[in-house]
């Protein structure tokens, strides 16, 4: 078998199966805001010590600064339309003087969703981005792949414990399935896209790879920024949030260099 292939199988299945077992982490241990705000910090870490040593300079490496720029600037405006699609084009933060006038208006145009539907919903579609920047990664580089699934597996954990947290909250006594259901769906769409990004581009110019990496790494990046290290801070104590990125940024930064 394609040593590349090898490569992205046991990553992808490795990267699927964290987000059920999240979820079963879920459902047994009902995660404290401390767990929570260390371990979805640390994955916002990860994602963003991925982002910065391994996808952008590889991408860099294989096309050219516009080509990488346009990428990630790609990957970015993807998955923040999907944001703006759900939350039907209103977002402002808790302490925004505009979001009186959000909370009104989705009061009249609610989320397409529950909380856990729209989290859920969402990571499933991100998942195809991060699945196939693990497709495209083993082609350019098996440790890229290897760290990338590595990021995307923590993330998937920690997106699972926050989904299994929301469910709780709306369901106090049936929330087993569902968090099984949403987690399983999590990680199915990451290994099929994974698979396909390795199957339909793994013959394509390094220049095409090299965009398709950035583009990866942009839709990373916003979510790193806009989802895991706010709620991390959200639920830090003693500034675990802070703590747990720091260490998360610093294992991608050690192992880039050793791998």
């Amino acid at each position: 078998m394609d040593g590349q292939l090898v490569v992205v199988l046991a990553v992808a299945i490795c990267a699927a199966v964290a987000s059920p077992l999240g979820g079963l982490i879920a459902i047994l241990l009902n995660p404290t805001t401390l767990l929570l705000s260390i371990f979805v910090g640390y994955a916002g870490g990860v994602l963003m010590g991925t982002f910065a040593f391994e996808m952008m300079p590889n991408a860099l490496e294989q096309s050219s600064l516009l080509i990488a720029s346009g990428g990630f600037a790609l990957g970015f405006g993807l998955v923040y339309g999907l944001d703006f699609y759900i939350n039907r084009g209103a977002l402002a933060g808790p302490k925004s003087s505009q979001r009186r006038w959000v909370e009104g208006y989705h009061k009249r145009r609610a989320p397409r969703g529950s909380q856990v539907t729209v989290l859920a919903g969402a990571t499933s579609v991100e998942e195809l981005i991060e699945g196939l920047t693990i497709g495209v990664g083993s082609v350019i580089d098996p440790t890229v792949a290897v760290i990338a699934g590595l990021a995307v597996g923590i993330d998937n954990i920690a997106e699972a414990l926050s989904i299994g947290a929301l469910q709780r909250e709306e369901n106090q006594e049936r929330y087993a399935w569902p968090i099984f259901k949403w987690t399983g769906l999590i990680g199915i769409s990451l290994f099929g896209s994974a698979m396909l990004g390795w199957f339909l581009f793994r013959n394509l110019s390094e220049v095409i790879l090299g965009f398709l990496l950035a583009t990866g790494g942009g839709g990373m990046f916003y979510l790193a920024v806009t989802d895991l290290i706010p709620e991390a801070e959200e639920h830090q104590y003693q500034e675990s949030a802070a703590i747990s990125i720091a260490a998360g940024f610093l294992t991608v930064f050690v192992l880039s260099e050793v791998l």
